[in-house]
């Protein structure tokens, strides 16, 4: 063991001798009101360290009172969001049903409007899944007078033919389907086709010579030469022309939503339904202006 030289010995005991006396001087001396010297020191010295221990008892404090704040919040934004989202299901649910009543009013209006022509309105409560064919099932059958290849409409224009019946449920074919079909005419100049499905969403009308005039967005409506559909119920209107070898080729956007079918009317008979729409504005301008020219013809024949 290496012992201490004796000057440094001395040196200690000078040190601790000079801090003993300070220290009786400390505890002698008084520093006005706050006390003894050596209460002051030691006041001064454990400052820094209570300093230092309350800010980080604070630091810490505030952490895990900030923890416990996103933690409530959290839980409060996941509550808000599903109460959103149970809204939102509310309000979508609420705007089919009155998407829904808008559609039930339009049927039941065009019922009251046509009291003299027997019809019975159905809902669709089935549809084809794949694309080869495109049908739909309503909930009216033999027990409400429905038969097979009766006409099925709605407010907005023809939908197709009854194929199927049974007790209480029907099957429609679609005029979209490829063995769907309907006599048909263009509104302007009466020609006669007949319209036709493709599979698509659009049909096609057939049997129109290339040399029959025919524009995009002319309307056309039914025949009534299929014995199906009464005469004037619109189909469709027109949304391409080109020719064809031997007929043109014309494709037809249906009038009603076929691929939003939610309600429909079966009419009973083939008694004229008649459609307050622009078809027949467009029938009462023309012949409003063949009878107007009719009427000049007439005057200028009488002039000397």
């Amino acid at each position: 063991m290496v012992g201490i030289p004796s000057k440094h010995k001395s040196l200690t005991l000078l040190a601790g001798v000079l801090i003993a006396q300070l220290l009786m001087l400390a505890v002698q001396i008084k520093r006005d009101s706050r006390g003894r010297l050596i209460r002051v020191w030691a006041i001064s010295a454990a400052y820094p360290f209570e300093r230092s221990g309350a800010w980080g008892f604070g630091e810490i404090k505030g952490v895990w009172t900030h923890y416990f704040a996103l933690r409530t919040t959290q839980k409060e934004n996941e509550a808000l969001r599903i109460e959103n989202d149970a809204l939102k299901l509310t309000i979508a649910q609420l705007e089919s049903k009155a998407a829904e009543a808008d559609r039930l009013a339009a049927i039941l209006n065009f019922k009251q409007a046509h009291e003299q022509v027997p019809m019975v309105a159905a809902r669709v409560i089935a549809a084809s899944a794949g694309t080869a064919s495109r049908t739909v099932e309503i909930d009216r059958g033999e027990r409400d007078g429905v038969r097979q290849n009766m006409a099925v409409i709605t407010p907005d224009g023809a939908v197709g033919k009854v194929i199927e019946v049974f007790r209480s449920t029907s099957q429609v074919l679609l005029l979209t389907d490829k063995e769907g079909g309907a006599g048909a005419m263009l509104v302007a100049s009466r020609t006669q086709g007949a319209i036709g499905g493709t599979g698509d969403p659009t049909m096609q009308l057939k049997y129109v010579a290339n040399e029959d005039q025919v524009s995009v967005g002319e309307k056309i409506v039914t025949s009534g030469m299929d014995k199906i559909f009464p005469r004037d119920i619109p189909v469709g209107t027109v949304v391409e022309v080109k020719g064809g070898n031997p007929f043109k080729q014309i494709r037809v956007e249906p009038a009603a939503r076929l691929d939003r079918l939610e309600a429909v009317i079966v009419l009973l008979t083939q008694a004229p339904v008649e459609f307050k729409n622009e078809t027949q504005s467009t029938q009462n301008g023309s012949a409003a202006n063949q009878a107007s020219a009719s009427g000049k013809s007439a005057s200028a024949a009488e002039k000397p």
